[in-house]
């Protein structure tokens, strides 16, 4: 497995997992069976502000994955991997966790710097499969 693959695959176990946290909020505010019913998430109890920063988050991350991935898949099936993609895979992962953890705590700047690192990383890889890095 190449390091971009696995850096992708923690990319989209870490994604998978982002729901937790705010689920458990919704559960501690909602109780169990509001929160498995059918009502809609707005239509009930509002949730703690990080809670709902974190479903944006949560919803962010999900946006980019549908880049990030398909880049990821593209290079390998061209048998790209250069230390700039591989880097680049790394990166992505971490300006995603970053991202999560900074949205959901309220802090703008860093959210957004957390944000254009894992845009760049994208880039990236996309320009390594265009030639151009």
């Amino acid at each position: 497995m190449t390091t971009e693959l696995y850096w992708m695959t923690l990319t989209v176990l870490m994604t998978a997992l982002f729901w937790v946290p705010y689920i458990l909020n919704r559960m501690a505010v909602r109780g169990l069976g509001a929160t498995l019913s059918a009502e809609l998430p707005e239509r009930g109890e509002p949730q703690a502000a990080w809670a709902q920063r974190a479903a944006k988050a949560h919803t962010n991350a999900v946006e980019n994955l549908a880049i990030f991935v398909p880049a990821v898949l593209v290079a390998h099936a061209l048998a790209i991997s250069t230390p700039a993609t591989q880097a680049a895979a790394v990166v992505y992962f971490f300006a995603r966790l970053a991202h999560f953890v900074v949205y959901s705590a309220g802090i703008p700047v860093a959210r957004t710097l957390a944000f254009a690192a894992g845009w760049a990383a994208q880039v990236v890889i996309i320009a390594s499969i265009l030639g151009w890095l």
